[in-house]
């Protein structure tokens, strides 16, 4: 890591409460036991061209047509 993020994050860190320090290093820990989730682009491109177009169109359409709507009491 750069020496500089290494500066800000000890700078930053020690600006935290013991509470604060101890739910940020649980973060770390569990930043560092993260693995990447889904499949990489390469195993995908096998699918690349199986959708018809009529297909596609059709997709397109629902994607812009749901899209468009704004329902103001979802929230």
């Amino acid at each position: 890591m750069a020496q500089r993020i290494e500066k800000e994050l000890h700078e930053q860190i020690t600006r935290l409460k013991d509470d604060q320090q101890l739910r940020l290093l649980e973060f770390a820990r569990s930043l560092a036991n993260s693995r990447p989730k889904g499949e990489a682009g390469k195993t995908l491109l096998r699918f690349a061209g199986t959708i018809g177009k009529d297909d596609i169109v059709t997709i397109e359409a629902a994607i812009d047509h749901g899209c468009e709507i704004v329902n103001s009491n979802e929230w």
